[in-house]
């Protein structure tokens, strides 16, 4: 099962997260939770102004720090045995592995690397067509949904042998 993986974080040098999103493939599966309790002090100022405007619409996916590891082992726990991550950004795997207190559940067997395919115009045209559609950017969810876009256009284009470039 390939689960395509996003998160929100407060800065890039004093990393926290603040929110994190696995979409599965086929859709089907789903996690996305916010932190509750994130150190807000540690935000710089885009983080700020762009994602804490978008938290707390979903009271339901509002979880304390302390509560993340169990619902995220939990949630895994729950999927097939061999997983592989999709994610564009070293930085989603380190939150993932320090919120699960060093090391990652054991059906997560394999990461794919979604950087080469974000230049990639089918790519790029699916994921933009989603934001387009009322989904804003840097939403962990929506990105994670929006990564599932782009990925299945490009398993797409390249099944039909069309140029994924």
């Amino acid at each position: 099962m390939l689960l395509l993986m996003d998160t929100e974080f407060t800065d890039f040098v004093d990393r926290e997260l603040i929110s994190i999103a696995l979409v599965s493939e086929d859709g089907h599966k789903e996690l996305y939770l916010e932190v509750q309790d994130f150190d807000r002090a540690k935000c710089n100022g885009f983080v700020q102004s762009v994602v804490w405007a978008q938290l707390g619409r979903d009271h339901s996916a509002v979880v304390r720090k302390n509560d993340l590891r169990e619902q995220i082992s939990t949630w895994f726990a729950e999927l097939p045995a061999e997983i592989t991550v999709a994610c564009d950004s070293q930085h989603d795997r380190d939150l993932l592995r320090q919120v699960l207190g060093g090391t990652y559940p054991a059906n997560l067997t394999a990461w794919f690397d979604l950087r080469p395919l974000l230049e990639t115009e089918v790519f790029e045209r699916a994921v933009n067509e989603y934001h387009e559609a009322g989904h804003p950017q840097h939403h962990a969810l929506h990105d994670a949904r929006a990564s599932r876009a782009g990925w299945l256009a490009w398993v797409k284009a390249n099944n039909a042998g069309e140029d994924a470039s």
